[in-house]
């Protein structure tokens, strides 16, 4: 069973109430969303906040998740970015930069996750790099930095209305180009 169909197989068992899955659920995606929030927030504290909230979502929501081919992480990973973005926002303060080396537990993947990843990673990079430089990097700040549309807006001086159609047509050729 590949990683994939492990964390699919734990989600449907969350949405029939297993709590032994989701406790493998956990065991399996913390790490990786516990780092997608402190990178949006910087903030160790916020981010195991957030951490907590997201897992309570996924709990309460796992029967909304529809196996569509994509990877599970990517439902998982929008949730947890969602929601550090949101807890960013609220906190209406600029994240202060932490040196991150201390504070999270050595949890490298092993040999095949480490070539599964590196092997997503370039295929991303070679997607965002077929967008024009200003498209990808405005894709760059939205879904990785976590700023908003109306941050990017301000910083580029275009409309918002552009930046959100531009995003969205981003994210399309990226799917297309992630599903060739």
């Amino acid at each position: 069973m590949t990683p994939q169909e492990e964390v699919e197989r734990l989600i449907a068992r969350v949405a029939m109430g297993d709590r032994a899955a989701f406790t493998k659920l956990y065991d399996r995606t913390s790490a990786k969303l516990f780092g997608v929030c402190l990178r949006v927030l910087n903030d160790r504290a916020e981010a195991e906040e957030v951490l907590q909230e997201v897992f309570v979502t996924v709990w309460n929501k796992a029967d909304t998740y529809r196996v569509n081919g994509y990877s599970p992480m990517t439902w998982l990973i929008t949730i947890t970015r969602n929601r550090a973005v949101d807890r960013r926002r609220a906190l209406k303060r600029p994240p202060e930069p932490i040196d991150t080396a201390d504070l999270l537990p050595d949890g490298k993947p092993g040999p095949e996750a480490s070539a599964v990843a590196a092997s997503d990673a370039r295929r991303i990079t070679q997607c965002l790099d077929e967008l024009p430089r200003a498209r990808a990097h405005l894709v760059r700040r939205a879904y990785l930095d976590g700023d908003s549309y109306a941050d990017l807006a301000e910083a580029t001086g275009v409309n918002l209305n552009t930046i959100r159609t531009w995003l969205r047509r981003s994210l399309i050729a990226l799917r297309e180009c992630l599903s060739r």
